[in-house]
């Protein structure tokens, strides 16, 4: 129905010169002094309306199929949905149609190719994750093996560069995964506690570099989504806790229930965030004030922890107060 007022707005002109010539043919029967000047006025309009009504609906099926052919031929411009556009438009029409047709095929093909390339790229990128790997884990071998012979100050310096080098190439390799068309995620029922414990196995030596007090307060609870997925952004959370410490550093870790939702929870007692920077943490790049701890600080951590939760149906809160602490919780959904 509005479609159809719509129409009659847009045609208005020809209905207003239409009622014109109505009344110029009353006009000319009033003065021919026609006894049956009064029926025949009426009948005159009336026959008009009922005309301008039907050729209106004629034009308006036309349209609503030019409108859906359109619509198949600009979804998927093949010779084929191009040919049934032609037939129902003008010559004028079929022009620029034509022209169309030639710039969406152009950039049909300029997007497969991009697409191809793209694909290139993340097959490189993981093959280079994955070639990385070994060496690393060669590396992570011998200072396991050889801790015994090396002094304790070089083996965590050693070990903090093994960890810096596994966090910057997950990084790579997940911002990769979370560009890409495809995902391989996997949903599963997981042990929230061994999956932290796991976390901090891997900063241990730097937690206890930095005589990190743990408090982690999480019992028995079971959590549904991706064990690489979580096991990521948890370890982004852990690192930025350690970067960002200052003295008599303390972690706890929580968990909390609600109606809706599990929420765990880590706060540490470091630098912390200025309320002004707090809104744009999640931003690519975005580093923060320049002070001395931060400086060196790439701003990709926090957006990829936010784009993986993003990816796997999680939401993320912070609070923070600048120089007391900062606080971020991931709530999982209650299935």
């Amino acid at each position: 129905m509005n479609y159809f007022w719509a129409s009659i707005k847009r045609n208005a002109l020809w209905l207003f010169a239409l009622l014109i010539i109505d009344m110029f043919s009353a006009l000319l029967l009033w003065l021919s002094d026609v006894q049956a000047f009064q029926t025949l006025s009426i009948l005159i309009l009336s026959w008009s309306l009922v005309f301008f009504i039907a050729v209106l609906t004629y034009i308006n099926l036309k349209d609503k199929k030019k409108q859906r052919l359109f619509q198949i031929f600009i979804s998927n411009p093949d010779v084929v949905n191009e040919e049934k556009l032609l037939q129902v438009i003008s010559q004028q029409e079929g022009e620029q149609i034509r022209l169309l047709d030639s710039v969406l095929r152009d950039n049909k093909l300029k997007l497969s190719s991009l697409s191809e390339e793209l694909l290139d790229y993340e097959e490189y990128v993981e093959s280079w994750v994955h070639e990385a790997k070994t060496p690393l884990a060669l590396f992570t071998m011998i200072l396991d093996n050889r801790a015994d012979e090396l002094p304790s100050e070089l083996q965590v310096k050693l070990d903090y560069v093994c960890n810096q080098l596994q966090e910057d190439i997950a990084q790579m390799l997940y911002y990769a995964r979370l560009k890409s068309s495809t995902k391989d995620y996997r949903l599963e029922e997981l042990d929230l506690q061994a999956l932290l414990k796991d976390v901090l196995t891997d900063y241990e030596l730097l937690l206890e570099e930095k005589h990190f007090v743990i408090k982690n307060e999480v019992k028995e609870e079971r959590v549904f989504t991706d064990r690489r997925g979580l096991q990521f952004m948890l370890g982004q959370i852990i690192s930025n806790v350690i970067k960002y410490s200052t003295d008599s550093p303390m972690i706890i870790i929580s968990t909390q229930h609600t109606v809706r939702d599990i929420i765990l929870s880590i706060t540490d007692n470091g630098s912390g965030v200025k309320s002004y920077d707090l809104p744009y943490i999640f931003q690519k790049g975005f580093t923060g004030d320049s002070t001395s701890n931060r400086n060196k600080a790439t701003g990709m951590g926090l957006y990829l922890t936010k784009k993986m939760a993003d990816d796997l149906n999680l939401r993320l809160d912070v609070e923070s107060e600048y120089n007391r602490f900062f606080k971020i919780s991931i709530f999982f959904p209650v299935s």
